[in-house]
This record gives C-alpha cells, structure tokens and sequence, in this order.
C-alpha cells in the first residue's frame, strides 16, 4: 500500500515505516504531523482524488532537523579581479511515516 501526499508543496511517494527527508519544517522533533493525500493505491484498487482523496491523510512523525553538505558557491570575472566565495548548507527536516489512512 502506498500514498501520493502533498508534502509542503511537493508531491511524494509515501509508505508506512519509509524515513523521508523533506524541506524544512517548523515542528519539533517527535511531534505529529499530517498532510493530505492526491493519490492512494492497495493492490490493484487506486482511489485519485480531485485534488484529495476525502477522509484520508497520511500521518508522519518528526526524527530530525538536519543540514545538507555544504557546496561553494564561487563567483569570478576574468581579468577584474572580482571574486566572490560563499558557503550554503540547506536545512532538511527528516520525517518518518507512521500510518496512511
């Protein structure tokens, strides 16, 4: 059994016990969160919703607030003497799906 949920604006592939790493969130780690549900298949039976499917959200659990790897951003012009070095690590949220239904 598995879900197509609306998780901040992105559409993902969600199944029960699956550990996801999403965009950042602003929840606390171990607190509950809920998202609705496009799509929803069990064996050969799919329900679509327009745009949800009615009653039902997938339910998942916050495990942990994390950044990715750092990457350099470097910006140069040739013969100015123009550079620019810069650091970024985006910030994820790990969640873990703990039911759909």
């Amino acid at each position: 059994m598995y879900a197509i949920a609306d998780i901040l604006g992105k559409q993902y592939k969600v199944e029960v016990g699956q550990t996801l790493t999403v965009d950042k969130m602003a929840n606390e780690i171990g607190e509950e969160v809920s998202f609705p549900v496009l799509l929803i298949a069990d064996g050969d039976k799919v329900k679509v919703g327009s745009p949800v499917v009615k009653d039902i959200v997938v339910k998942a659990k916050v495990v942990a607030q994390v950044k990715d790897k750092k990457i350099i951003v470097f910006k140069y012009k040739a013969k100015k003497n123009e550079r620019k070095k810069q650091g970024h690590r985006q910030p994820y949220t790990k969640i873990e799906i703990t039911s759909i239904g």
